[in-house]
């Protein structure tokens, strides 16, 4: 059996590396201004590694579009939906629970009440990003510090400790709303609330890509733990592992993935509740194989929703939108084949 799904394991994350590389250069190569696939190829190897000599026989505007403009959001799109994947399978393991998601501490709400409080004070696009993380990081600290105060560190008391948070920043966000100008401010905040890859910029992901591959890498490393973890704590105890520690790791690494996700794409729904039961059905519920595969399928979901929203309308759509009305099917979906597993 174990050599088996070992068997099925390597061929599905051979997949998934291969189609992460097509989607990849697909959204670059999609749009209203179309650059041809290995045109997308060949303009990136250029740049990036002249040692090919690669001579440029190609129109200078799908230079510019690729290495400009969709290249930073290609990128983003893959870290950001590697990310959100990563972490809402990590925490559907820890807190055993499926239908759990990145923002169940309230690291969403929390960042957008950071962003928010950026855009009402007209600040400039790095501060609105850094008012995000800071927020969501925030969120969560309050959420980690309730069980402290009430003296009792249980998964149910953490959880609704993030539903109170979470409410709290939601009743923050429509006071900031309430007193936004409707001309100006309060669209600038409606829209980044609603998703979007138009920010993404080579010299912001300079800074938050090494911290999502840092923390991506953390809990690729924590896989056996997390599967221990989603035992229970007295089997975690008999095996050694402190859990309450290793919890604490989790969710420092997870709102760090989405505190810097939101950052740069703003609230973005479905994909790291959606992704990881996905996963779960191809590879199983073992993490050391789960986590690997639904990183690579988060970033193709989030590849594919970002050439939707460019590609589809003239007007760019929101990227909440695409995943609330692409996700929530296949969520409906994947109920139905798992429904006896779930009861």
């Amino acid at each position: 059996m174990p050599g088996g799904e070992r068997d099925v394991f390597v061929p599905v994350l051979t997949v998934s590396v291969a189609l992460t590389f097509v989607v990849f250069v697909l959204s670059i190569s999609i749009g209203i201004y179309h650059v041809p696939f290995f045109d997308v190829i060949r303009i990136i190897a250029s740049k990036y590694i002249p040692s090919l000599n690669i001579e440029p026989n190609w129109p200078i505007q799908s230079e510019v579009a690729v290495n400009s403009i969709r290249l930073p959001r290609a990128i983003a799109a893959l870290i950001i939906g590697g990310g959100l994947a990563a972490a809402g399978a990590a925490y559907q393991s820890m807190f055993k629970n499926p239908m759990v998601s990145p923002d169940i501490l309230g690291v969403s709400s929390g960042a957008s009440v950071g962003a928010a409080l950026a855009i009402f004070f007209s600040a400039k696009i790095i501060w609105i990003e850094l008012g995000a993380f800071i927020g969501g990081v925030a969120a969560v600290m309050i959420t980690m510090t309730v069980p402290r105060i009430i003296k009792n560190d249980s998964v149910i008391i953490l959880v609704l400790a993030g539903i109170i948070v979470g409410s709290m920043a939601s009743a923050l966000m429509s006071i900031i709303r309430m007193m936004a100008d409707p001309a100006t401010t309060l669209a600038d905040i409606t829209y980044w609330t609603m998703g979007s890859l138009t920010r993404a910029k080579m010299s912001e992901l300079a800074l938050i890509v090494p911290v999502m591959l840092a923390c991506l890498i953390l809990l690729l490393l924590m896989r056996y733990r997390l599967n221990v973890m989603s035992l229970g704590e007295n089997e975690a105890k008999m095996l050694g592992i402190n859990i309450s520690r290793q919890r604490t790791v989790v969710i420092v690494l997870s709102t760090l993935l989405t505190a810097c996700s939101v950052s740069v794409a703003g609230t973005v729904g479905w994909v790291g509740l959606v992704i990881p039961h996905i996963t779960r059905m191809i590879t199983g519920p073992d993490n050391k194989k789960m986590l690997p595969v639904a990183l690579f399928l988060g970033g193709i979901f989030m590849m594919a929703m970002d050439m939707l929203a460019r590609s589809l309308s003239v007007m760019e759509i929101p990227l909440s939108v695409l995943t609330g009305l692409i996700g929530s099917p296949i969520f409906f979906v994947v109920l139905l084949k798992q429904r006896k597993s779930l009861l």
